[in-house]
């Protein structure tokens, strides 16, 4: 490997001071830091990390998500990879793991906690405790991933202890995800081991959680955003801090990752040291990654901004080796063999009829930026015994279709899509990537879904006079292509979903939570129509008085 040294102003967070000094590299780590008298206007600090992310989410495979992230500055991933193990199981981690090696990148694994997330949808693939004992026994293999589950550890049922035991034992963290809960429920959540959540929406909710000695991810995704809801509580909890996407599509990944965070963070007049400990430094030390912190002796995982303002990034260096100069990346794209779980006939349109046994139905309203739903009441128009979509009202036919077996659609109303013609569909359904679709008639919800499963996974969009799709081969869920062209394919699709009439900032991100039964209020699986607050599933409609 190279030996080099750069000159610069070194931002140094622990201390909280910025001074020239010359770094020098050799063999892929840091071998000094030398004060000097004067250097370039140009800034040396830690690399950005996302504390949680599902890298599928990007529908990229790990190396080309790493082809995109380092050219924001992203040295690392805290990746929770449970959407491909929905599908394939511990084959899928496996694939994610051994595909992330072949790049220059730190991406460290969870082992996924709750697969299948619930028992009241059909996922592809299931991980055992046995399986998640053998993966956190890998050094890749950072942490147990976020337990969904929070009615068993509340319950301390046997089962969810048993997997939270299994961390312990090999000294990693358990990520938590507890949507709302507050109190004594929360507090008996943190009690069982629980160490951070990303799912906080207000900061009171931050707050309860952070005096009980949780941490605290702020997460700003391409479906999700918290940050203005949470960013003030990092002065004054700081060290208890740390930045996520969780989901972030191909196109949003294009035009910037964590230093997006950090840049909103300083305008916001949020101490420097502050936010750069939340973006570089936490995620470090709360799941041992060896990653450097631009010190003597740690791996060269460091970047040289312009400023610090936006963050704009002049260089990424991994392991001693520049993987990204002046927005572009020097990571090359690596040949991937695809993973996949995918097994169902095409789907006749009459298959998505809708028989009323009420005029007024349960519909779940969709609300951009967020994965919780609300329930509506509101009256559908009935024809002949059937329940049809009313398009003036934005009231919309939602499908889920089982892609691991033959089985009847599962059939619901949904509101905030938007659409005025056609339909939209996607394999990208969390967290058991069944094929889900939103339409305006049932003839283009069967041609929406049909060009997936003819795919065996991906994204589309049906109007009146154009048709696309985005395959996805890898799980249904990811490509293995280019990521920059995935991505313009991506925006073409979605601006397409627009042009139909979506009003949603991101219509496929939002599409894909539809069916995340762990969020409430009121979501659909391939099995029917659920309430996230009781956890039962329940009518599409409400009986007639």
């Amino acid at each position: 490997m190279s030996t080099f040294s750069i000159k610069g102003q070194v931002v140094n967070i622990p201390e909280r001071k910025i001074s020239p000094a010359k770094v020098s590299v050799e063999d892929g780590k840091i071998t000094s830091i030398i004060p000097i008298n004067s250097a370039p206007d140009i800034f040396l600090m830690p690399g950005f990390i996302d504390a949680h992310v599902h890298v599928e989410s990007s529908m990229l495979i790990p190396s080309e998500f790493a082809r995109l992230a380092v050219v924001h500055g992203t040295v690392a991933t805290v990746s929770d990879p449970h959407e491909i193990a929905n599908v394939c199981g511990k084959d899928g981690v496996d694939y994610m793991i051994e595909n992330g090696k072949k790049v220059n990148f730190n991406f460290y694994f969870g082992a996924p906690s709750c697969v299948p997330a619930t028992p009241f949808e059909t996922a592809g693939g299931e991980i055992t405790a046995s399986d998640i004992d053998e993966l956190l026994s890998l050094k890749e293999v950072a942490y147990l991933a976020e337990m969904m589950n929070w009615p068993g550890v509340l319950n301390r049922d046997p089962a969810v202890m048993e997997k939270i035991t299994i961390a312990a034992k090999h000294q990693k963290p358990v990520d938590g995800h507890a949507p709302g809960l507050m109190g004594d429920d929360a507090a008996r959540y943190i009690s069982a081991g629980i160490s951070t959540d990303h799912e906080c929406f207000t900061k009171e909710e931050a707050l309860a959680k952070l005096q009980h000695g949780m941490k605290i991810i702020i997460r700003e995704g391409s479906a999700a955003k918290n940050f203005d809801a949470l960013i003030d509580l990092i002065d004054d909890h700081a060290d208890s801090m740390m930045f996520c996407s969780d989901d972030k599509h191909p196109d949003n990944l294009v035009i910037g990752h964590v230093n997006q965070l950090a840049t909103r963070a300083v305008g916001k007049g949020k101490d420097l040291f502050n936010v750069l400990k939340a973006a570089c430094i936490n995620p470090i030390t709360h799941y041992r990654m060896e990653v450097g912190q631009l010190r003597p002796g740690d791996p060269a995982d460091f970047i040289i901004c312009k400023n610090l303002t936006d963050f704009k990034v002049a260089a990424t260096y991994i392991k001693g080796e520049k993987v990204a100069e002046n927005g572009q990346s020097l990571i090359t794209s690596v040949p991937s063999s695809p993973i996949n779980n995918f097994n169902t006939s095409l789907k006749k349109p009459e298959e998505f009829r809708i028989k009323a046994s009420s005029p007024h139905a349960r519909v779940i309203e969709a609300m951009d930026g967020q994965l919780i739903t609300n329930e509506r009441t509101e009256a559908v128009q009935v024809n002949d015994g059937f329940a049809e979509a009313n398009i003036a009202d934005d009231i919309l036919k939602f499908t889920v279709v089982n892609r691991y077996q033959d089985a009847a659609p599962s059939m619901a109303f949904i509101k905030n899509f938007g659409l005025r013609e056609g339909a939209i569909a996607s394999s990208v359904g969390h967290d058991s990537h069944n094929i889900l679709a939103v339409g305006t008639d049932d003839g283009s919800i069967a041609k929406a879904v049909n060009m997936i499963i003819r795919e065996k996974g991906g994204i589309s969009a049906v109007s009146t006079t154009e048709s696309i799709v985005l395959p996805l081969p890898v799980a249904g869920i990811m490509s293995a292509e280019d990521g920059y062209e995935v991505a313009k394919a991506y925006t073409k699709i979605d601006r397409m979903a627009k042009k139909m009439g979506s009003k949603l900032d991101s219509p496929f991100m939002t599409l894909s939570f539809m069916a995340l039964l762990v969020i409430p209020s009121l979501k659909l699986s391939d099995k029917g129509l659920f309430d996230g607050t009781t956890f039962q599933f329940t009518s599409p409609f409400f009986p007639e008085n």
